[in-house]
């Protein structure tokens, strides 16, 4: 892919770096050495030296042999995500669902054992948590990390928890392993999670997931409550039927903005002669 710059300032090693980038997408999430240096065109000494490299600034990750990337990358693209990708399309069901129950929501994905916080519309409550987009939380002990983990496969699911949290709090020792997959084939079979007080006290929060055109479950959206102000039954009866809703909306929307039709058109050659 690299070697088709021809400006005297081309820099090869940061295009093959992209290549390397380009290369996973939603047929290959996951890649191994070998076919990341097949797809990209590049030996396999150079394929890793750079897959190590982009590992070491966060934008990848390994898991059990294969690579792929994190919410990370999605730094690199923040505008054009913001134009047209999930935020720009969730952003206005987020505001309606925080003006309808008066309390914040947020959407996050895995990155490894922790979810990352890619999208929030908050509301000035007093809480225990500064929660920001790149906030990076245990994903078992959230909501939206339980939706999470449940879509994961059984095999998917113990490399995942292998892995340490990057997220810098203390490990949660409130639930056994066997409680953990019991809770999440619950939330696999209803299709929703309840996470309460065991982030933080006081705080509540429920959550769904976020589909993309294949149905595969590619974030999850969340509703958080202070536990002193409002009850798990008014969580659960009120504004989860809210927030269920919300979620179907963006996900029927995001598959609709995937499904777009799209065509690429050469670059013209620069020595033509312009119309």
């Amino acid at each position: 892919m690299a070697g088709r710059g021809t400006g005297p300032d081309f820099v090869e090693a940061l295009a093959r770096g992209l290549d390397v980038l380009a290369c996973f997408d939603r047929d290959t999430p996951t890649m191994t050495l070998s076919e990341v240096a097949g797809a990209a065109g590049l030996a396999r000494p150079t394929a890793r030296r750079l897959l190590l490299t982009l590992e070491e600034l966060g934008y990848v990750r390994t898991t059990a042999g294969a690579f792929a990337l994190t919410p990370k990358v999605l730094t690199l693209g923040m505008a054009y995500v913001s134009a047209l990708g999930l935020w720009d399309i969730a952003r206005p069901h987020l505001e309606s669902l925080v003006a309808r129950t008066g309390e914040s929501s947020s959407m996050a994905q895995l990155d490894g054992s922790d979810i990352v916080y890619v999208a929030r519309v908050s509301v000035p409550k007093i809480i225990t948590l500064r929660v920001e987009v790149g906030t990076r939380f245990p994903a078992v002990q959230t909501s939206q990390g339980k939706v999470l983990l449940a879509a994961l496969s059984p095999d998917e699911l113990v490399v995942t928890l292998a892995e340490a949290s990057r997220a810098g709090l203390p490990p949660f020792i409130g639930r056994s392993p066997d409680r953990l997959r019991d809770e999440l084939t619950e939330v696999r079979a209803r299709g929703w999670a309840l996470a309460d007080e065991e982030l933080a006290p006081g705080v509540r929060s429920v959550a769904v997931p976020v589909r993309d055109g294949t149905g595969t479950v590619r974030a999850a959206m969340n509703v958080t409550v202070h536990a002193a102000e409002t009850s798990t039954e008014r969580l659960l009866q009120e504004h989860l039927p809210l927030l269920q809703r919300t979620a179907g909306d963006v996900s029927a929307e995001w598959a609709l903005w995937q499904s777009r039709p799209h065509v690429e058109l050469p670059r013209p050659d620069s020595g033509s002669a312009s119309a």
